[in-house]
């Protein structure tokens, strides 16, 4: 057989082996009865490299449940239900960072989707890591109406470790207008950040276009500011620009904006484009050109600050970063959450805005900056988006069957470029969230180098603020000594001293030595960080302290354990053992961990102490300090308790305890569990003996010399008013550190008899 023959019956058989299959495919029945004709579902196109985007959406629904709508070729849209399984459910959920689906909708339960109908008839097995690897008539094909839109019901317990939040998106379309800047013009703005006024330009191609300011609005300025990172527009010098600017040569992309003013994306706003072909761009005009108010964390002029008042009854708490994180307000002076059912970014912009950010970058649900201790004031905030606080909008009355705050709102808001990151670097670590910290300085000559920070003192809080500066996350640990590769040959140490409340945006802004002041110069003792995407969040249940607290006098003879682990005041040393008792203030403790990551020991269980006397070990040496303070603050009595069973007692609903310290197990304490200290086990008390009657603070810290992280330090101090007859006990007003306003913290300093330390 000649070669050009054979060539052509390989390439037949070939296309034969190829299109077969496909036929076959097209022509077998279904064996799936359904109420019209469909055709057997074949394998979706392979993936594209980027994560397929899934969201929950509709009305009315809670965060881990909703219509399900995947993002395809620049667009939204839905998944038709038939042949729809619980199976197909669980891809999905997993898909959205919950463990599973505990049920699936048809027919539009959550409203009717808009746009494409993206997949119909699909088939999942239930493992796939995607709805694109289960089997559908393919991308775009269906003969379904928006009537029969699927949802998913799903578990309400996270993935952990899950890092892809419950995110509301922005529903623009980002191809058209992908990034914004403001382009300096004046030479002294062109050195300072942020920057705050300039020329608006776009991202076009391989450079910047400019907009037409023809019937150019304030409303559009709002816009680009709160992209932007800033919470206010001002009025601008055009007839100054206008002399610069005509000068220049520009480049129109956009000739026609009309936002409304409440846009969150310039890209959200109605544009008309330049048509390439038009004589004039830009007929008359120039180009747009706006100034805008930064926040007063983001001010150079101190003076400014005072007067641009932000608000005192709004806060974001547990965000590593700065401008995010849950959202929490103030009524009657106590501290709430905000429920996330109809949570969007218009409200999420007016808390940013009124926050001294920008507009709001993402709105999140399901707690996806850990959960509240506090009430929950708000349910279905319907802001319109020009309000100027959370406390303007309306909003529906909360009930306990409405809420929990496993759904508590969050927020991430636009906030300016500082570039403070181009001022550190971490390296020689495993992975990018590790290793050595090196900080660059320049010297007396303006040559800029890099160099390495003492690791004298160095802790958590100033890890915590690297970690921040780089955009990495919370502080896992902050390292005094690195025995990272060296891959930089940076050997000479530059900062020393560094002192951290650990709410900085950069390490510039923390307490340091003017001069360099290191004992152990030598570069593996130089300051490192471990930063972590997810931190967990310690808090006392205070309203239980307050409910168990008693007395008990307790002979002597059955405190040696509690001796040896020294849980007694010092004078009972003196005592005539084993004749006598102590007297104990006793309490329950249930510590939450309300975070986004386990809490777990920082010591490995290799270097665990055992105690025979009481039968467990100890994790960390120090775990709480219970304190009685006078109205001068000075400790007149102290506890303190060794962690020495960290462990899941129990668990909100759907959440299954991981640790358990019996016979040597793992120790810790699970998302959404508790470990409880009842007040009957030993060491859970503060020795009295020695107190005078009168009124007193007691005061609890978990976690007190911050060796384990956390993302929210501010709530592990738990304080009551304590009032003591010499016989009795009483608490009063026990609050965790962060629950009060700061005028009722005030007020409970000044508790009635605490000054003169009589009984009132």
């Amino acid at each position: 057989m000649d070669k050009s023959r054979y060539k052509q019956q390989l390439a037949f058989s070939l296309l034969l082996w190829f299109w077969l299959p496909y036929c076959l495919t097209q022509t077998t029945p279904s064996n799936t009865a359904t109420s019209k004709p469909t055709s057997t579902p074949t394998p979706s196109p392979s993936p594209r490299p980027e994560r397929l985007k899934v969201r929950l959406a509709g009305y009315p629904r809670k965060h881990n449940e909703g219509r399900i709508e995947l993002f395809y070729k620049g667009e939204w849209g839905t998944i038709c239900d038939d042949d729809f399984t619980i199976a197909n459910a669980h891809v999905l959920c997993h898909h959205l960072g919950f463990v599973s689906a505990t049920g699936w909708t048809h027919s539009a339960k959550y409203g009717k989707g808009q746009g494409k109908i993206w997949l119909d008839n699909v088939q999942c097995h239930g493992g796939e890591k995607s709805i694109e690897f289960c089997k559908s008539r393919g991308w775009g094909n269906s003969d379904c109406t928006h009537d029969e839109d699927a949802g998913v019901v799903c578990k309400d317990e996270r993935i952990p470790g899950f890092v892809d939040s419950n995110v509301i998106d922005a529903q623009v379309d980002e191809n058209k207008v992908e990034e914004v800047r403001l382009r300096p013009v004046v030479g002294v703005a062109k050195k300072k950040l942020p920057i705050t006024e300039g020329v608006v330009e776009v991202k076009y191609k391989d450079g910047w276009a400019q907009i037409c300011d023809a019937g150019w609005t304030v409303k559009n300025t709002r816009v680009v500011c709160g992209m932007l990172g800033f919470p206010h527009e001002r009025k601008v010098n055009k007839n100054f620009y206008k002399l610069y600017l005509e000068r220049q040569k520009n480049n129109f992309l956009l000739h026609s904006v009309a936002c409304t003013g409440t846009e969150v994306h310039l890209a959200a706003c109605p544009l008309e484009f330049n048509k390439p072909n038009a004589t004039s761009s830009c007929a008359g005009g120039m180009p747009a050109v706006i100034s805008c108010t930064p926040g007063p964390l983001f001010m150079q002029n101190s003076g400014l600050k005072k007067k641009l008042k932000i608000s005192t009854n709004v806060r974001l708490k547990g965000g590593a970063k700065v401008g995010e994180g849950r959202v929490e307000v103030l009524k009657d002076n106590v501290w709430g959450t905000v429920c996330d059912d109809r949570w969007n970014l218009l409200s999420a912009s007016v808390v940013c805005r009124e926050l001294g950010f920008g507009s709001a970058k993402e709105a999140l649900t399901g707690a996806r900056m850990g959960q509240g201790m506090g009430p929950i004031y708000m349910n279905e905030v319907k802001c319109l988006g020009q309000e100027r606080s959370i406390w303007d909008c309306p909003v529906k009355n909360i009930t306990s069957e409405n809420c929990q705050h496993s759904e508590d709102a969050a927020v991430r808001c636009n906030v300016p470029y500082m570039g403070l990151e181009t001022s550190i670097r971490i390296t020689g670590g495993r992975t990018r969230y590790e290793g050595r910290v090196e900080v660059l300085t320049s010297d007396p000559n303006g040559t800029q180098s890099w160099g390495l920070i003492c690791g004298e003192n160095w802790s958590t809080k100033e890890a915590m603020v690297a970690c921040r500066q780089l955009g990495l996350g919370y502080a896992n640990q902050g390292l005094q000594e690195t025995w990272y590769w060296d891959s930089s040959n940076v050997t000479d140490m530059v900062m020393s001293g560094v002192k951290c409340t650990g709410n900085e945006m950069a390490l510039s802004q923390c307490q340091y030595h003017k001069t360099v002041s290191c004992q152990r110069a030598a570069a593996k003792f130089a300051a490192g960080v471990i930063c972590s995407e997810t931190a967990s969040d310690l808090v006392l249940n205070a309203s239980l302290v307050e409910q168990t607290v008693y007395i008990e006098d307790r002979p002597l003879h059955m405190l040696y354990c509690a001796a040896e682990e020294d849980c007694l005041s010092k004078s009972a040393a003196k005592a005539n053992w084993p004749y006598g008792h102590r007297r104990l203030l006793r309490f329950s403790s249930q510590i939450h961990n309300i975070g986004r990551a386990d809490f777990k020991p920082k010591a490995g269980r290799h270097s665990w102490v055992w105690h025979a006397c009481h039968g467990h070990y100890h994790s960390m040496d120090i775990f709480t300090h219970y304190d009685l303070l006078n109205a001068n603050g000075t400790k007149v009595a102290e506890g303190h308790k060794a962690s020495f069973c960290l462990e899941d007692t129990d668990c909100q609903e759907g959440i299954s305890k991981r640790y358990e310290c019996a016979n040597f197990g793992d120790q810790g304490i699970t998302v959404g569990c508790w470990d409880l200290y009842r007040h009957d086990i030993d060491c859970q008390w503060i020795d009295i003996t020695d107190v005078k009657p009168g009124n007193y603070i007691m005061q609890v810290v978990i976690n007190p010399n911050y060796e384990v992280a956390e993302s929210d330090f501010t709530n592990n101090a738990m304080k009551c008013n304590c009032k003591y007859d010499g016989h009795r006990i009483w608490f009063h007003n026990c609050h965790i550190g962060d629950a009060l306003s700061e005028e009722a913290e005030r007020r409970f300093e000044k508790y009635p008899g605490q000054l003169n330390n009589k009984i009132s």
